[in-house]
C-alpha cells in the first residue's frame, strides 16, 4: 500500500505540473496512458492466476509447487510485454487516430507514448516477481523500491519538464522520460534486492529452477489469469470508450476527466492494495479450505475500504476547488469540475465493493464469474454512457453518471455471488 501510494503521489505531482501549464498536457496524458496502461494492466493481470495457484500450494503447504509455478511465470512472462513495446513504439499514431484524439493533442499523446513504451521491457520481470514478493508476505522492499523509483521520477520532472539545472525545456516529454528513467532505477533496486535478501522470499525459484521450467505450468497459470486479464482488458476498454465519446464533446474533456479520475486513483491505490492481501490470504484459507478465514477476510478488507472510502468522500465534499486546484489554474474548468469530484468520490463505494468483494472471488479461484461482470459492466457503462451523451444531451454529467451506475450494480451483483461460496 505505502509503495503504491508514493507511486500514485508522483503520478499525481507529474500530472500537476503539466496540468499548471496547460490543460491540454493533461487531454494528452489522459489519451496515451489510457490504451497503454490498457496492455500493461492486461500483462500484471495475467499473472494473476499464477498469483493464485501459488497463494493456494502455500495454503496447502505445497512449496516446492509454489516455487514451481513462480519458475514458469518468471522464464516465459517477458514475450508478450516485447510485442507491446514495438507495437507502442511505431504504431501509436494510428491507435490515437482511431481514438479521435484532436490534431492539437495527438502529437503530445505520440511523443508521450514512444519515450515511456521502453518500459514495456521490464514490465514481464516485474509483474513476475510482483506475484513472489505478494505471495512471500514479503513486501517491505516494495516501500524503498516506490520512494526511489517515485523520488528519481518527481526530480527528473521538475528538471526536464522546466528545463531546470542547465536541462532543456522538454514540457510533456521530459514527463515522459523522466517516468522511463525512473522505472528502470527501481527496477535495478528490486533486482538487489531479491538477490541478497533471497532467503525472504520462500516462493521465489533458483535460477536453476527457472531455466528448467516447463511451459506446462505456465499455460495452466495463464488458463487461470486468462479470466482476470480479459476482465481488466473489458474494463480498460470501457474507459478508453469513454474518453473516446468525451472526445466528440470537447478537446479539453478528456483533460477534466483525466484530472477527476486521478483524485479518485489515489484513493483506489489504497483499496486495492488491500484487495491484493485479500487475494492472496484468500487464496490460501481456500488451499487450507478454511471457510470462516475466508469470509473473515473479505469482510475485515471490505470494511477497512469503505471507511477509506468515506474518509475520502468527507474530505473531498468540504475541499472540492482546494483539490482540483492543484492541477488547474482555469477558474472555469475547477468550477465546472466541482459536480464531478464529489460524484468521483461516491463512486469509490461501488469500486471498493468490486476491488474487494472481486479479489476474495478470484482468492477462492473462480476467474470467470468476474469476467462475466465486468463484460456485463464494460457493455452497461459505454451504452449508458453513450446515451446519456448523445441523446439526453448531458454532456460530461452523462458519463459520470453511466459509471457510478456500473460500479454499484456490479458491486451488488459480486457481493450476492461471494455469499453463495461453499468449500
Amino acid at each position: 500500500m505505502l509503495s503504491n501510494l508514493i507511486s500514485q503521489i508522483q503520478m499525481i505531482i507529474d500530472r500537476v505540473f503539466l496540468g499548471q501549464m496547460d490543460i491540454l498536457f493533461m487531454s494528452a496524458v489522459g489519451n496515451a496512458t489510457a490504451p497503454m496502461w490498457t496492455t500493461m494492466s492486461f500483462i500484471f493481470s495475467l499473472s494473476m492466476g499464477a498469483s493464485i495457484l501459488i497463494s493456494q500450494s502455500v495454503g496447502e503447504k505445497n512449496f516446492e509447487k509454489a516455487k514451481d509455478y513462480a519458475a514458469s511465470l518468471i522464464k516465459f512472462h517477458n514475450v508478450l510485454p516485447v510485442v507491446l513495446f514495438l507495437f507502442w513504439m511505431f504504431l501509436s499514431p494510428t491507435v490515437f487516430k482511431i481514438m479521435g484524439v484532436s490534431e492539437n493533442v495527438a502529437p503530445f499523446c505520440i511523443t508521450y507514448t514512444r519515450l515511456y513504451a521502453p518500459t514495456f521491457l521490464i514490465l514481464g520481470l516485474g509483474a513476475s516477481y510482483g506475484v513472489v514478493f505478494q505471495t512471500s508476505n514479503y513486501t517491505k522492499p516494495l516501500v524503498a523500491y516506490g520512494i526511489i523509483r517515485s523520488g528519481l521520477n518527481i526530480f527528473l520532472d521538475y528538471v526536464l519538464i522546466f528545463g531546470k539545472l542547465g536541462f532543456p525545456r522538454m514540457e510533456i516529454a521530459g514527463a515522459a522520460l523522466g517516468t522511463t528513467i525512473a522505472e528502470y532505477a527501481g527496477a535495478l533496486y528490486l533486482v538487489f534486492v531479491i538477490i541478497k535478501k533471497k532467503k525472504n522470499f520462500f516462493t521465489s525459484p533458483g535460477l536453476k529452477r527457472i531455466i528448467t521450467s516447463k511451459i506446462g505450468l505456465y499455460l495452466n497459470s495463464i488458463k487461470l489469469g486468462v479470466n482476470s486479464a480479459c476482465e481488466d482488458l473489458l474494463w480498460n476498454i470501457g474507459n478508453l470508450c469513454i474518453i473516446r465519446i468525451l472526445n466528440t464533446i470537447d478537446e479539453k474533456a478528456a483533460g477534466i476527466y483525466s484530472m477527476v479520475f486521478t483524485v479518485e486513483i489515489l484513493i483506489v491505490v489504497i483499496i486495492g492494495s488491500i484487495g491484493s492481501g485479500t487475494l492472496t490470504i484468500s487464496g490460501e484459507a481456500t488451499g487450507a479450505k478454511d471457510l470462516k478465514l475466508y469470509r473473515n477476510v473479505v469482510k475485515t478488507a471490505l470494511q477497512w475500504s469503505f471507511l477509506v472510502s468515506a474518509f475520502a468522500l468527507i474530505f473531498i465534499s468540504i475541499f472540492p476547488r482546494l483539490t482540483l486546484s492543484l492541477f488547474t489554474k482555469d477558474k472555469t474548468v475547477i468550477e465546472m469540475s466541482v459536480i464531478y469530484i464529489i460524484l468521483v468520490a461516491i463512486n469509490l463505494f461501488g469500486k471498493s465493493g468490486n476491488i474487494i468483494v472481486g479479489n476474495g472471488i478470484r482468492g477462492y479461484g473462480d476467474t470467470k464469474w468476474m469476467l462475466f461482470t465486468q463484460g456485463f459492466g464494460t457493455v452497461c457503462v459505454i451504452s449508458l454512457s453513450a446515451l446519456c451523451v448523445f441523446v439526453f444531451k448531458l454532456g460530461m454529467l452523462g458519463v459520470f453518471i453511466a459509471v457510478l451506475c456500473d460500479e454499484a450494480i456490479r458491486a451488488v451483483i459480486n457481493l450476492i455471488r461471494f455469499l453463495k461460496i461453499k468449500f
